[in-house]
């Protein structure tokens, strides 16, 4: 019998688990796939939103401020690369100074800080690139970039150090309400529970009709990416946004925290929930439209593209709450869903902990230690680190400079990489110029020596995406 399983291990269930671990509880967090933030946090655009854009009083408008309020401690706690480099809504017709206006004016009542509006020669003279035709700029500066995939592993790693399990690769097929708590049916076997967090992104309204006579729906959108390379990083310093519309916040201009360009998304109702292909027609609107925010986009230097599904709600809004005793919903938890997570995270442990009354955790450690980034130590630290360690002069990846001492402490950290996918999203190996052109059989042969299986057992993400067939 566990206190609580969490059903996802995208970053809502993972700060969750987090959240939840600083109580006396036995907790168990089941996801799907094979690793945690594999779902829309990986496919997130990793921007931390000042929260200037969400309807006054609504959860979204709320937590997005509450969050990113709790980012820099955690930031620091858990070892997340982050960076607070600000935001720009620009206009580009003539009416776009008086929306400016009212979005200025939307931030103020949700308690954003340090804004203000700029005219087009202002805007300029901070981001020479954008397009000639801008009208006027609304400017945040309290806004950042943070790699979500790192988050959500993080966020993950530390549930895992602070007791928390984790059951990967186990579909949840049903729940059953006893008089004591529920039975998880799953893929595996059926798992008791006095509590359930629903967290499970797009199938988040699936779970909740498993129990609840009040049917939820989610309204699956899917947006599509380029990825520039990080030689294009002086391109714009600012996350740049065009004016949002009723579809969301609109394309993109994004400079990651490894300093690569997001362009995008485009916002599609796809057919199927789980469409995260690209399309010729998709990444040419992306490309069309963020044409409009900046001139000259050197999209020859794209190297790669993708796409990520958004768990829409009808209302609009974050759907969190208790919809029966001892059963807490986060549905539809879109853009600002990464912003606010933290926030998010201490709502759901609220209710689970108000339902348990569970004594606090005295053994808690706030404390998770990334993994050593070689590329970005000095010289005398990079020698120092291979006389401790010679696999730390190995390098792997060529492309970002990963060491095998970093793909082995990849393998080896709580929820460990156990695909290549996997240690893509802990190190960047795979994510440079050749996508893994050159380091992936290599990352086949250390996967499959670090944890004693045949080289034909390892996958790209999972079962079913085996990379090698057979030996030759």
């Amino acid at each position: 019998m566990y206190d609580c399983i969490i059903i996802g291990g995208g970053i809502i269930g993972s700060a969750t688990a987090r959240a939840l671990s600083r109580y006396d509880l036995k907790i168990l967090l089941i996801e799907k796939g094979a690793d945690v933030a594999i779902g829309a946090t990986k496919a997130n655009s990793g921007i931390l939103h000042a929260g200037y854009d969400c309807h006054p009083g609504t959860l979204k408008a709320t937590l997005n401020v509450q969050g990113v309020a709790m980012y820099p401690k955690l930031v620091e706690e858990l070892d997340i690369p982050c960076r607070v480099n600000g935001s720009m809504v620009i206009s580009l017709d003539d009416d776009g100074p008086v929306k400016l206006q009212a979005l200025y004016e939307k931030g103020i009542l949700n308690g954003v800080k340090e804004m203000e509006l700029l005219s087009p020669d202002e805007a300029l003279t901070i981001e020479p690139n954008l397009t000639d035709q801008v009208a006027g700029a609304l400017r945040a500066k309290t806004a950042g970039v943070i790699s979500p995939y790192e988050a959500g592993i993080a966020f993950g790693e530390s549930a895992a150090i602070n007791g928390v399990g984790f059951l990967l690769e186990t579909t949840v097929t049903g729940i059953e309400v006893g008089v004591d708590g529920f039975t998880v049916l799953t893929s595996r076997k059926p798992i008791k529970t006095k509590t359930i967090v629903n967290a499970a992104g797009v199938e988040s309204a699936n779970i909740h009709n498993y129990i609840s006579p009040r049917k939820e729906t989610i309204i699956p959108q899917r947006g599509q990416y380029y990825i520039l390379d990080n030689t294009q990083r002086n391109l714009i310093k600012h996350t740049v946004f065009q004016l949002p519309t009723h579809l969301g916040k609109g394309v993109l201009v994004v400079p990651t925290v490894d300093y690569n360009i997001l362009l995008g998304p485009t916002a599609e109702l796809p057919e199927n929930p789980a469409a995260t292909d690209t399309t010729v027609e998709g990444l040419k609107e992306a490309l069309e439209k963020v044409s409009l925010s900046l001139k000259n986009i050197p999209i020859a230097d794209r190297i790669t593209a993708y796409a990520g599904i958004r768990a829409k709600h009808e209302s609009k809004d974050f759907v969190i709450e208790e919809s029966i005793p001892g059963f807490v919903d986060a549905i539809g938890i879109d853009s600002p869903g990464l912003s606010a997570a933290p926030a998010i995270a201490e709502r759901i442990a609220g209710f689970v902990s108000g339902r348990l009354q569970p004594k606090l955790n005295l053994n808690f450690q706030p404390i998770r230690v990334g993994i050593k980034k070689f590329r970005e130590l000095s010289k005398n630290e990079q020698a120092n680190l291979i006389k401790e360690n010679p696999a730390y002069g190995r390098i792997i990846c060529r492309c970002e400079t990963i060491t095998e001492g970093e793909i082995l402490d990849a393998i080896h950290k709580p929820i460990g990489a156990r695909n290549l996918d996997a240690i893509k999203r802990r190190t960047r190996a795979q994510m440079g110029r050749c996508q893994g052109g050159f380091c992936k059989i290599r990352l086949v042969e250390l996967l499959a020596r670090e944890l004693g299986i045949p080289e034909t057992a390892v996958t790209m993400d999972g079962a079913g995406s085996e990379v090698c067939l057979s030996r030759v």
